[in-house]
């Protein structure tokens, strides 16, 4: 008898990870002398775990400190300093209480979604999107309701598309810089739509884990606007801290306890020696700094390689460290153009099915948080490439 497969044996692959794994394989079966796989395929920042942050975690084991269990919304001190740097960054007051560290921004949506929400319940989200955003909130039985956005609102919702929905959502999630456009929200469009929210029983989540890594345009959190909204935040992106799965949460005071109740019986608690490198990274500013300038660079060499290579229909990305790219008349099918990016010329890209279903096929992804001297040479690989 052929045993039963629970709700997640359902959930859609998270495409990129499948890339991940492809490619990697390929570059494990190419002859040493070969040239490497160039890795656009994934978020991850080229540049390591600052230097400060690298030195409290030499000093802490050197010590011998025990890095056992902490609480499960976090270390006392981790979450004052982030209380200080929601302060610096946006004025806003944050009482450390309100503040949840977790297990990377993953783990804060699985958290989020489980404490705001009924099995059944919706949540409103504009395509392109995420993906997890959505196979997280399949997995936990919620309903997405997808709305399609074009340049024409940067790929992002408006109160407007929320009026339009035939149902009410009982959840809107928002992301600004988003994944995968690196498109923005205006402060004035934020404020809106938390307004809109709270006064509707709405519940928003906003995801700034690319907080930091913006180019000109102003920059607001929803914290600010909306007692009742979760705001999703992460050490991964700008602190260049991937591989030590950290993250945190701005609450509002209701949801505090649920999150803590689930966190501790999740998880327990974030690894403390995350928490140890997570809290002496506020104190590598200049080196961060120096990180986002180098993205300035690859970001513009990355606008003009793609033209160069024909691919002359994207929105410049206001943040983040992605261009999502029209693949007009340079193939039919994103899935088929990265695999062919990939064994052809040898450099790892994401197809636009990830984060937008119905439209991805037109669309592909390419990072630029690589190290510029690959950046450059994916873009001379990209050139040389025949459509």
């Amino acid at each position: 008898m052929a045993l039963k497969i629970g709700i997640g044996g359902g959930v859609p692959s998270f495409r990129v990870m499948d890339v991940i794994s492809r490619a990697n394989a390929r570059q494990l079966a190419l002859p040493p002398d070969a040239p490497r796989i160039l890795r656009m395929e994934v978020g991850q920042p080229g540049t390591p775990l600052p230097e400060g942050a690298r030195r409290a975690v030499a000093n802490a084991l050197q010590a011998g400190d025990v890095m056992g269990y902490t609480e499960a919304l976090g270390r006392r001190t981790l979450r004052e300093r982030l209380s200080a740097h929601i302060h610096d960054w946006y004025g806003t007051s944050i009482a450390p209480e309100r503040i949840a560290v977790t297990f990377g921004a993953s783990a804060a949506f699985s958290l989020a979604y489980l404490a705001a929400f009924d099995p059944g319940d919706t949540v409103a989200l504009a395509a392109p999107y995420y993906p997890p955003y959505v196979n997280i909130a399949t997995a936990l039985g919620l309903k997405p309701l997808i709305m399609p956005c074009g340049i024409e609102t940067a790929f992002q919702p408006t109160v407007a598309m929320l009026e339009a929905l035939p149902e009410k959502p009982d959840g809107l999630l928002i992301a600004s810089p988003a994944n995968p456009t690196g498109s923005m929200l205006p402060p004035e469009t934020i404020a809106a739509l938390a307004r809109y929210c709270h006064a509707n029983g709405i519940r928003l989540i906003s995801d700034e884990i690319y907080h930091g890594l913006t180019y000109g345009k102003p920059v607001a959190s929803a914290a600010t606007f909306s007692d009742s909204a979760i705001v999703i935040n992460s050490f991964s992106k700008y602190f260049s801290m991937t591989g030590w799965r950290i993250g945190w949460m701005v609450l509002p005071e209701e949801l505090v306890r649920p999150v803590e109740r689930l966190a501790q019986n999740f998880f327990i608690s974030v690894p403390h020696i995350s928490q140890v490198a997570a809290e002496a990274a506020f104190d590598c500013h200049d080196e961060l700094e120096a990180n986002r300038t180098t993205y300035v660079q690859a970001r513009e060499i990355m606008a003009e390689g793609l033209s160069a290579a024909g691919f002359k229909k994207f929105s410049p990305p206001d943040g983040a460290f992605y261009f999502y790219t029209d693949i007009a008349g340079r193939a039919a099918d994103s899935a088929a153009l990265c695999d062919r990016l990939l064994d052809e010329a040898g450099i790892a890209t994401t197809p636009g099915y990830d984060f937008d279903t119905a439209r991805g096929g037109d669309f592909f992804r390419i990072s630029y948080c690589a190290r510029l001297q690959e950046i450059e040479e994916a873009i001379e690989r990209l050139c040389r490439m025949r459509y």
